[in-house]
């Protein structure tokens, strides 16, 4: 009968170099071998070098797109896509707020409007919605505000205006109901605490649960004012003279439609990039109340890289 804390030969471990005439042979680490990564590889690569190529070889007149890159029509394109943007932006972050506060509230008039915004601006497609406010002349002839303002209606939606109201109020709808689900993330505490504190529910909104929300709400309205910079592409029906307005305007009287549609696209890449870092820092600022210790930055890690290897250098 053996005893019960006896391991067995098995289980014995020698106490030092000599102690046992076994031996160990070191552990070879075999790296594997991921086959389907190169053979992915090597697809995309003869795919994009067949792109560059199939382009290379169509009736382009580069030397144009160079040329139109920087002209003045474009650039004044250019400024107003900025412009609209940023204004129809600035509208619908507004009525996002407001409507998704409405929807939140336990008033049943005020909670229904606010279903109604958001279920009739989201439903209908944009560009239905610029050529409806374009049109409005053809219903209206007159916005009569009583002793407050009257004018014609064919003066007041001018080319602008029209571009405002269509992206401004359908972006609205969007972004109620980002502002909604981000005050929804907010802990029921939070108000409860402030309310504790004698604050009233205005205060409480505007001081405790909005900054907190914006955690969540500032990563997808990022996303939105860069879709909004190519959705503006679509109020040069409405006869808004933006970049791609601009670009056909040139592209037709030169004889070089592909040409300044490339110029469009090379402007719209540039816009959409450097608000895309502009959001990546927003964000990152706005994430300091939630992690310990934030990652590095692009440019922190390019730096890291850098010293890395003046290291290495100088240890040769």
């Amino acid at each position: 009968m053996t005893d019960k804390n006896d391991k067995g030969p098995a289980a014995t471990t020698p106490a030092g170099p000599g102690a046992s005439g076994i031996s160990y042979e070191a552990i070879k680490a075999v790296p594997v071998r991921h086959y389907g990564r190169w053979i992915s590889a090597v697809v995309v690569a003869v795919l994009l070098a067949w792109l560059v190529y199939a382009f290379s070889q169509g009736k382009v007149i580069w030397a144009t797109v160079g040329d139109k890159l920087f002209d003045p029509s474009v650039i004044a394109g250019l400024g107003n896509t900025v412009i609209i943007s940023v204004s129809a932006m600035a509208l619908g972050l507004v009525l996002g707020i407001l409507f998704a506060v409405m929807r939140l509230s336990n008033n049943p008039v005020t909670s229904f409007v606010s279903w109604l915004y958001i279920w009739f601006f989201r439903g209908t497609p944009v560009y239905v919605q610029l050529l409806v406010w374009f049109s409005l002349p053809l219903i209206f002839q007159y916005i009569n505000l009583g002793p407050i303002y009257k004018n014609e209606t064919v003066d007041v939606m001018t080319p602008f205006m029209v571009a405002l109201l269509g992206l401004g109020l359908n972006e609205g709808a969007y972004m109620a109901e980002i502002v909604r689900a981000g005050i929804q993330s907010v802990d029921e505490g939070q108000g409860e605490a402030s309310h504790a504190l004698g604050m009233t529910r205005t205060q409480t909104m505007r001081r405790v649960v909005l900054p907190q929300a914006m955690r969540v709400i500032i990563p997808p309205t990022g996303n939105e004012f860069i879709n909004m910079l190519k959705t503006s592409s679509l109020v040069s029906a409405v006869q808004y003279t933006e970049l791609l307005r601009a670009s056909s305007n040139i592209g037709s009287t030169a004889g070089a439609i592909i040409e300044m549609y490339f110029v469009a696209s090379i402007w719209y890449l540039a816009l959409t990039s450097v608000f895309s870092v502009g959001q990546y820092y927003l964000e990152r600022r706005y994430a300091r109340g939630s992690l310990r210790s934030l990652p590095p930055t692009p440019f922190q890690r390019l730096k890291a890289n850098l010293n890395m290897f003046r290291r290495t250098e100088v240890a040769k």
